[in-house]
């Protein structure tokens, strides 16, 4: 059986509050495709810059060639929610996945989409319920 091939995201800055040096999070996306029979490509390292996604938009592009994409986290998705939801559409419409290894999820179907959307409101509503529980 061929294993899939598939291009790793990573981050040269913070995304959403959290930190992880590059190497870690190579450390963790190859150790995470040795567990899920994944072949690694080589990842793609984001621009430094707030709220760039160009080398996102350049493993989309490699796609037709590719079974998919494994970011460290999906936290490094796009925050702005219309722009996450055209990363899912030209996934889904291309059959493929995109796989998150920190959280050992992966999106490949339409519910798989609105699981990884709820858990993206947890985390974007939480810092604001947790400072009015703290006043």
């Amino acid at each position: 059986m061929r294993l899939k091939k598939v291009r790793g995201y990573i981050f040269s800055r913070t995304f959403m509050g959290e930190r992880a040096p590059q190497h870690v999070q190579n450390i963790v996306i190859r150790d995470y495709c040795k567990k899920n029979r994944l072949s690694y490509l080589l990842s793609l390292t984001e621009y430094a810059m707030e709220n760039c996604h160009l080398m996102l938009e350049q493993a989309l592009n490699e796609l037709k060639s590719l079974d998919g994409i494994i970011a460290y986290s999906l936290f490094q998705l796009p925050e702005d929610k219309k722009l996450r939801l055209k990363v899912y559409k030209k996934i889904l419409k291309l059959k493929k996945e995109i796989h998150f290894s920190v959280e050992g999820l992966k999106i490949s179907n339409q519910d798989d989409v609105k699981k990884i959307e709820n858990i993206w409101e947890i985390k974007q509503v939480l810092p604001k319920s947790l400072k009015k529980i703290n006043k």
